[in-house]
């Protein structure tokens, strides 16, 4: 089968490699979509956000969604031709984290594209406690986006506790961004998204957002106070990891209000006592979602007749992975799926 590696240096390479086979607790997976996320640029660059050194030598993609043709001979609740999308992190199965449905806190914990074969590639090996059973009107591109992107982004508006009494900025318009716009909508809260890329706001125009700003503009800081009365955002969401978009969002916050940084980031720098303490302001991290959240996730979907497929502004296939991987790089696509 064909599949995608990632050597670092901005390489792309399309191997040919056997096709896995299942252990006794895994499916087989033809893959149907498979997403390319940011972070799968720090493979593209060398230098890994998962895995570091480590990272380079698998099949990337940790988006991936298909259809079932094979499984082992220990599993137990799906069958050959049963539609799925699968959750990235791939963990013992056994702590206390993955007891919680947490894989990605899991100590041991392998991730899909980084430290373990994923999904760019025609086929996929994974534990059935990964797959993520979905709707036979989904397709299997909206299924892939609803992972990482979608679920990543809703999981950190739900724990922002986003309503509709709640207004919410995001900062960074890419795929991830995109999402929030979407999941923050079907929560019925107010959104504010700033991005300097013109195309990326008009963009989240048409995807409902309430207001569009460009965060270099010198104005942008007092469009947010005249947005929400004076008062500052209920929450903020920043998937840039900008260090200026960070402080930023913490600016923007009323007393008590909420962060979610998502963007990944190295370091940054914060002014706790002025941004935080002296406004009682709760921050956290949020990194994808809880595999147990994903019902709620499905099912927000459909309620709310949330079409995924309008982040998929681009699609390639396998052979074309090299021009893929370059034009994401260079931002001139949103969501950009591999189509099998």
């Amino acid at each position: 089968m064909k599949a995608v590696y990632l050597p670092g240096n901005r390489k792309v390479e399309i191997r040919s490699v056997a096709i896995p086979v299942p252990g006794p607790d895994e499916v087989l997976l033809e893959v149907k979509a498979s997403c390319i996320c940011r972070s799968d640029l720090s493979l593209y660059y060398g230098n890994a956000v998962v895995g570091g050194d480590a990272a380079g030598g698998c099949i990337t993609g940790h988006e991936p969604a298909g259809v079932v043709v094979e499984t082992g001979v220990a599993v137990k609740n799906f069958k050959p031709g049963d539609r799925v999308a699968v959750y990235l992190a791939v963990g013992c199965g056994v702590c206390a984290r993955c007891r919680q449905g947490n894989f990605h806190l899991c100590p041991t914990w392998k991730c899909l594209g980084f430290t373990k074969d994923g999904g760019n590639a025609e086929y996929l090996a994974v534990p059935e406690r990964n797959l993520l059973r979905i709707p036979a009107s989904m397709s299997y591109v909206a299924a892939a986006i609803s992972t990482d992107a979608f679920g990543t982004l809703y999981s950190a508006c739900r724990k922002l506790g986003l309503s509709g009494a709640t207004s919410v900025g995001i900062w960074g318009l890419g795929p991830m961004g995109s999402a929030g716009i979407l999941a923050a909508k079907a929560l019925g809260a107010r959104v504010v998204a700033l991005d300097p890329i013109a195309e990326r706001r008009h963009f989240a125009d048409e995807l409902g957002a309430d207001l569009t700003l460009d965060p270099t503009d010198t104005g942008a800081a007092a469009a947010i106070a005249a947005f929400s009365g004076g008062e500052g955002l209920s929450a903020a969401i920043d998937c840039s990891g900008n260090g200026a978009a960070q402080n930023m969002a913490l600016d923007s916050l009323a007393p008590l209000g909420r962060a979610a940084f998502v963007g990944e980031s190295r370091e940054t720098t914060i002014r706790p006592s002025e941004q935080l303490i002296r406004k009682q302001i709760s921050l956290i991290g949020s990194w994808y979602f809880g595999i147990s959240e994903y019902e709620e996730i499905i099912r927000t979907i459909e309620t709310h007749k949330i079409d995924l497929e309008r982040l998929a502004t681009h699609r390639f296939a396998i052979d074309e992975a090299e021009t893929a991987f370059r034009l994401f790089d260079e931002r001139k696509t949103e969501k950009a799926v591999f189509v099998f």
